[in-house]
């Protein structure tokens, strides 16, 4: 199902996080019992990781302070966005963050982090729905990266993550999505899945992980098949379902209920809180 956007006007209801937060879910058993296998079982030991925790204190830092930036303004939009993921830490410290992440969300210091791994994209959603322009867009995610992911291939990753999640529900199509990415990230996006399948492995870096999360989506046919194509590949199963699943729910606007019940109860009840408030001032439903 596609549902174009108009103006700040959203002609279907939608959850902008839960996409991402659903995969994350999905994934998070196989990131550690990694599969091959497209038709995996949801199982359920499931639950939401640090993926899912980032990207609500991202929407949370959004909604404290939603005024778009100049170039100018960055690095003081970065410590917004570094305080709210290192009290967010502090609220779930067994999430399973990386080691550099820990190191830094600990100190309470704002020493920029040099991390060229995943996971400034993997929070980075919201931004591609709250803002209106390109350029707010590139800037915002450029923010949210800088106190933690200060390297150029983290920052691209999140870029690229943001910008798709923005020209989906703008109503923009996959060849247009590939094509728009593929030139101004500069990212190989003409690969087919069941080329890199059999040899992909685990790896955290930005630039091998986010260009086939982009493809998981590019390459599905709705949103569950976005999540599988992503936990199916063998690597990190729970970042690339939250990057596969936050882009094609942009996208198709639709999410299964049976995703939707699997889900729902493994949600903590403080994030969801924030997912619905971002939703209620960002989503606004068209009264046409």
């Amino acid at each position: 199902m596609r549902v174009c956007y108009n103006g700040n006007n959203l002609i279907q209801e939608v959850f902008a996080l839960l996409g991402a937060i659903y995969g994350d879910i999905i994934g998070s058993y196989y990131e550690v019992h990694c599969t091959k296998d497209y038709d995996f079982p949801f199982q359920k030991d499931s639950t939401f990781t640090d993926d899912s925790v980032l990207t609500t204190a991202t929407a949370k830092a959004i909604l404290l302070h939603p005024e778009p930036i100049t170039r100018w303004e960055l690095h003081q939009r970065c410590r917004e966005y570094a305080i709210q993921y290192q009290q967010y830490f502090s609220w779930f410290p067994h999430a399973g963050y990386g080691n550099l992440f820990v190191s830094w969300a600990s100190s309470r210091s704002m020493r920029k982090q040099k991390s060229y791994g995943n996971g400034g994209a993997m929070r980075v959603i919201p931004v591609g729905w709250a803002y209106d322009s390109m350029e707010q867009v590139l800037l915002q995610a450029k923010a949210s990266c800088i106190c933690t992911h200060n390297h150029h291939e983290a920052i691209r990753g999140a870029q690229a993550v943001a910008c798709a999640v923005w020209l989906a529900r703008m109503g923009a199509d996959k060849a247009q999505i590939r094509s728009e990415l593929s030139k101004r990230f500069h990212y190989p996006l003409a690969f087919r899945l069941d080329d890199i399948r059999p040899l992909y492995e685990f790896d955290s870096r930005t630039n091998y992980s986010v260009p086939p999360a982009i493809v998981c989506f590019l390459e599905s046919t709705d949103f569950e098949s976005a999540v599988r194509n992503a936990v199916s590949l063998g690597g990190d199963a729970d970042t690339m379902a939250c990057i596969a699943g936050g882009i094609a729910e942009a996208y198709y606007r639709d999410i299964p209920d049976f995703v939707r019940k699997f889900c729902d109860l493994k949600i903590d009840s403080s994030i969801r809180a924030v997912i619905r408030e971002f939703e209620e001032k960002f989503l606004r439903l068209a009264k046409n």
